[in-house]
């Protein structure tokens, strides 16, 4: 599936089912909840320069860590257009976190946090279906965890 706008494609409001396994702590995470992605700013042209489109991505939702927890969670990332048609994620700090580009229906994003690596496959599975796999590995982490988005409305 090819994806003309990767920011217009993401806006709105998705269910969000994510399971995790921590190979470190030899327990299963998962979370469930909803994820928005709302536009900040439509981005502008001003001389020759041009400020990208922007929007807030947020996620809420239930944590369950094994059977010793259960509770609210939350996570909140900026998208910044990147070109034509990708994205650019930042963590709330306003440090890049990582490249997306869903042009070709998939993309592997990359993200080096010190010591671990994140490699993270995107993959839109439908009009209104997206999948995520994250393979995080390092001294510090390894988990590895899936994430489906299906959109809502």
């Amino acid at each position: 599936m090819e994806i003309a706008d990767t920011l217009a494609f993401l806006l709105g409001t998705w269910q969000l089912e994510r399971s995790i396994e921590d190979h470190l702590a030899g327990t299963r995470l998962s979370f469930s909840g909803l994820a928005s992605l709302t536009p900040t700013d439509s981005g502008e042209e001003t001389g020759d320069q041009i400020t990208p489109a922007r929007a807030r991505y947020e996620e809420s939702g239930e944590l369950v860590i094994g059977t010793d927890y259960r509770g609210q969670a939350t996570r909140t990332l900026e998208y910044a257009g990147l070109g034509e048609s990708g994205v650019m994620l930042y963590f709330a700090t306003g440090l890049p976190f990582v490249d997306l580009d869903l042009r070709a229906g998939k993309w592997l994003g990359i993200h080096d946090c010190g010591e671990d690596r994140y490699e993270i496959r995107t993959e839109v599975i439908a009009d209104d279906a997206i999948r995520e796999r994250w393979r995080v590995r390092g001294p510090h982490k390894d988990y590895d965890a899936i994430t489906h988005l299906t959109r809502l409305g």
